[in-house]
């Protein structure tokens, strides 16, 4: 019986196997082994790694990445602190609403968050122009397709996601933890810097480090939003794959070597964290 179960459940296994076989496993090894592989497509090599590291151009894209990412996990992570909070003090009826709006928003992103802001806040937007008609030129001062653009966009589609993250953690903070912790004469900026955040910390690192990965391999939403005129490495590396003048694959497979890298380096900072602060993980 236990020996048809088991052959019941490697049958049924089966094609989630094949579907990561053959769209994330052979994918992974064929951009491994084409940047290994010079312009000709034959020739093993070095030369693209060297190439990504040393030119200034791709480097820069390296940096830029890194640094919106950072920028947009950490303003998403304050912002949902608050409105997670803010989440819990509500009744239930409203809670479920909420939980279900930042499930529906989280997913709204890619090229239709793009436009979506493009019509509301670019240079012909709709609040540009009613911003206008006040008296007041927004594009003086602010534009939809620079740096501060992209991070409001990113911020967008992270807040929602870093809700749904953080919100089930402050089910582990209890109410009867911050009446005992009144009645021994806390205040309650005492109870969060004692009780509260570190009793959320590992919920905050885990969501920082998914935050971070989300923004870094975001593609579509940047390039809907200023095409090739900022300089990204998923758009560098999606020209170099897929330009319209000159394409350079091998290279573009180093650099996305190099967003994979990170990726995993910053799952696996994640995870020491997570070690240091939980205790069932020590």
């Amino acid at each position: 019986m236990n020996r048809k179960v088991t052959l019941f459940a490697i049958i049924a296994l089966l094609p989630f196997a094949l579907l990561v076989v053959g769209f994330l496993m052979l994918p992974l090894f064929a951009m491994i082994h084409d940047s290994f592989l010079a312009a000709d497509g034959r020739t093993y090599t070095l030369e693209q790694y060297i190439a990504a590291l040393t030119s200034p151009y791709y480097s820069k894209g390296i940096v830029n990445s890194l640094k919106i990412s950072l920028y947009s996990s950490f303003i998403g992570m304050v912002i949902a602190f608050v409105v997670s909070y803010s989440i819990t003090r509500m009744s239930k009826k409203i809670q479920n609403f909420m939980i279900t709006f930042s499930n529906l928003t989280s997913n709204f992103s890619g090229v239709p968050l793009a436009f979506a802001f493009i019509i509301l806040l670019g240079n012909s937007g709709l609040f540009t122009l009613l911003f206008k008609e006040w008296g007041w030129s927004m594009t003086d001062t602010f534009s939809l397709y620079s740096w501060s653009g992209l991070v409001l966009v990113y911020v967008y589609f992270q807040v929602p996601l870093a809700i749904l993250l953080l919100y089930p953690a402050y089910s582990g903070i209890h109410k009867q933890w911050r009446e005992s912790a009144a009645l021994l004469g806390a205040s309650n900026l005492q109870f969060w810097t004692r009780i509260g955040i570190p009793v959320l910390l590992p919920s905050i690192v885990g969501t920082f480090s998914i935050l971070f990965a989300n923004a870094m391999g975001a593609y579509a939403t940047a390039y809907a939003l200023v095409g090739s005129n900022y300089n990204l490495l998923t758009i560098r590396i999606g020209s170099l794959i897929a330009g319209d003048v000159a394409t350079q694959p091998q290279l573009g497979s180093a650099l996305a070597v190099f967003l994979g890298l990170m990726m995993v380096a910053a799952m696996w900072i994640n995870e020491r964290l997570m070690q240091r602060f939980r205790r069932d993980l020590r």
